[in-house]
């Protein structure tokens, strides 16, 4: 079974957004999220890593049929006025899972 894993925390307004997004692809497609809040050793294995080697949060993944984790975002995308794009990030999220498929 494919699922979303949401790695978030409280204190960062990013991870409403990522989770905003999240929760209605898995609405609409009927796909499991899960939400892990400050799970630093997960992101360490599978998180993007900035140029220190450190990880940012809000991170999502894809988890596989087969168990695979996949990256899918770093933070909600921006519009062009640098607010949260949750329309775009639904798209990403959607033309990941959908990659998959194929």
């Amino acid at each position: 079974m494919v699922k979303l894993i949401a790695v978030i925390a409280d204190w960062e307004k990013g991870s409403e957004y990522l989770v905003e997004a999240s929760k209605a692809v898995c609405e609409k497609l009927g796909v499991e999220l899960e939400i892990r809040k400050e799970d630093w050793d997960f992101l360490i294995q599978y998180g993007e890593k900035d140029e220190f080697g450190g990880v940012d949060i809000p991170q999502l993944f894809i988890q596989t049929a087969s168990g695979e984790v996949r990256h899918v975002m770093t933070r909600t995308p921006l519009t062009s006025d640098g607010k949260p794009d949750i329309e775009a990030a639904k798209r990403k999220i959607i033309e990941v899972l959908e990659g998959l498929k194929s």
